[in-house]
């Protein structure tokens, strides 16, 4: 197979079917993710069985239990990815949507409306389930994608692509509004993220390594975040309950996630009142405490830890490890998180209106919270429904990325002969 003839012919297809699906309504659109969703339980058999075939080839491999179970399908999940596209089919359609209508001096009516992106090449690893829900959130949008999963569920995701494909050609769209590549051929995503002329904008999702080298090298627009480097900051005007609350959920309630918190900073004022009683509720939970010089002293006798690095502070662990360190104040605090932060989430406890405020204004990560655990940086927690990632960017999309994030805006403006003087 010649990769780049391959991979031109699935832009110039992707291309072609994006300006039909711009045309589709609603109704249409809906009527594709539902029958998508009946197809893939009542598929239900070829789908586990082709995922038994992605199951055995990782073992065979050597892959870990972790990515085993993330490649593993069940009844379970597959009914998981079917319902995942029948909410999102319920969701709002924002194609079309028009915004901030004004009459200007001249009595030309000036606005906005909310058009698809065109084309997303969506680059993903191991679950056979982001191949549903990214294709449906690009359906909705009103986006053609072009998706690739990764070697180990070529099996799995290519019967889920058959499901696909003929939902969309019992809703009268073309089978081409997603594609899934049907070659393991690193050179693809190499081909993919370099397709300016039919490609407009790449997600990957997966580890930082695989992040950063579509990054590193794509041509395309890329939506993404590195690592999620979160904090959270107790502040001296911290209630003591919500601080406690707050600061264990963020770090124990998942590990192995973008928006759990990796720093904690606290406040001198109030450190020796609140760590202690935290620091022995994560560690009957088993989270190692890698500190600085002053909170360790602080901890001395109450629990074990371990000096912290300079490593640590930009470390990402995604396990059950927390670095601390105790800060002299607000300002000590978001110098820290200017100097350490990823951009992703950060979140001050505090009573403090002011203090507060300034959190808000003054940190400038895609989520900045009060009084709330990290772990809600999620498209479905903010309302959105679903998301096809986060991003940490500046441009365009930031934050949790759902249907509005897959989306942008074209000026109109609406006249009657007017001409310009």
């Amino acid at each position: 197979m010649d990769i780049k003839q391959y991979m031109t012919r699935l832009g110039q297809q992707a291309r072609q079917a994006s300006r039909v699906l711009a045309r589709a309504n609603s109704k249409q659109k809906n009527a594709a993710l539902n029958a998508i969703a009946d197809l893939l339980e009542s598929s239900m058999d070829i789908l586990l069985a082709e995922n038994n075939k992605d199951l055995e080839a990782g073992k065979e491999r050597g892959l870990d239990d972790a990515l085993l179970d993330r490649l593993a399908l069940n009844k379970e999940r597959v009914e998981g990815m079917a319902e995942g596209l029948r909410q999102i089919a319920a969701l709002p359609d924002p194609v079309g949507e028009i915004s901030d209508m004004h009459y200007q001096p001249s009595a030309l009516q000036i606005g906005k409306m909310r058009v698809p992106l065109g084309v997303i090449g969506i680059i993903y690893e191991s679950r056979p389930n982001v191949t549903a829900d990214a294709a449906a959130l690009c359906m909705k949008s009103g986006n053609a994608a072009i998706l690739r999963g990764g070697s180990e569920a070529i099996h799995s995701n290519q019967a889920i692509a058959q499901c696909i494909k003929q939902g969309l050609k019992e809703a009268s769209l073309p089978e081409d509004v997603v594609q899934v590549i049907e070659t393991t051929d690193r050179d693809a995503v190499g081909e993919l993220i370099t397709m300016q002329e039919y490609v407009d904008v790449i997600v990957p999702r997966g580890g930082k390594g695989l992040i950063a080298r579509i990054s590193g090298n794509a041509r395309v627009p890329v939506i993404k975040h590195l690592n999620g480097i979160c904090h959270v900051y107790i502040d001296g005007r911290a209630d003591h309950k919500k601080a406690i609350a707050v600061a264990y959920n963020a770090k124990t309630h998942r590990y192995g996630v973008c928006n759990a918190m990796e720093t904690l900073l606290v406040d001198t004022a109030v450190a020796t009142d609140i760590l202690p009683e935290l620091a022995e509720k994560y560690q009957q939970e088993g989270v190692e405490l890698r500190c600085c010089e002053r909170s360790a002293l602080v901890l001395e006798g109450v629990v074990n830890t371990v000096p912290a690095t300079a490593e640590d502070w930009d470390t990402e662990y995604l396990a059950p490890i927390l670095s601390i360190r105790i800060v002299d104040g607000i300002d000590d605090a978001m110098e820290h998180i200017f100097q350490h932060s990823s951009g992703h989430t950060e979140s001050i406890i505090t009573e403090d209106y002011s203090r507060a405020r300034r959190f808000l204004a003054e940190v400038d990560s895609s989520s900045v919270m009060v009084n709330a655990s990290t772990r809600f940086a999620d498209g479905f927690e903010y309302g959105l429904g679903a998301e096809i990632g986060i991003s940490t960017d500046k441009i365009h999309a930031r934050g949790p990325v759902g249907l509005e994030g897959l989306t942008s805006q074209k000026y109109i403006v609406l006249g009657d002969g007017h001409i310009r003087q």
